[in-house]
């Protein structure tokens, strides 16, 4: 794991892995743990401004490259639908999720970025590959 962050309703997000690979992509990669003692609902916190493409889904998040002062969406399919997890439902409490992102790679001179989803602290991580 290289990095965990709170979020609303007892929710943890963790990130265990962000891996640039050869064809220009990073792909962040965890899961998502309801804590709190209540079952949560507001999955569609999760998709930011997303509306149709991908309304159950991670498409809200983000990578921002600080040094370089660019913000990497989640990328996208040629019918507008995320490459991330789709298919969200209701998290009972002591559920996990597994989810992962897709986004273009900085540059290779950057090897950390911040991590950012709707309702979760932002996230300092470092990338692999």
């Amino acid at each position: 794991m290289i990095a965990t962050v709170q979020g609303s309703s007892g929710l943890v997000l963790e990130i265990n892995s962000a891996v640039r690979d050869q064809d220009g992509y990073v792909t962040v990669s965890g899961q998502i743990k309801n804590t709190g003692s209540s079952t949560f609902s507001d999955i569609g916190a999760f998709r930011g401004d997303e509306q149709a493409a991908s309304p159950a889904s991670v498409a809200g998040a983000s990578l921002v490259d600080t040094a370089g002062k660019k913000r990497y969406l989640v990328l996208r399919d040629t019918e507008g639908r995320c490459a991330c997890t789709t298919g969200l439902a209701f998290m009972k409490s002591g559920e996990s999720v597994a989810f992962f992102a897709q986004f273009p790679a900085p540059p290779a001179t950057t090897n950390t970025v911040v991590f950012g989803l709707p309702t979760f602290a932002a996230a300092t991580i470092k990338l692999s590959g």
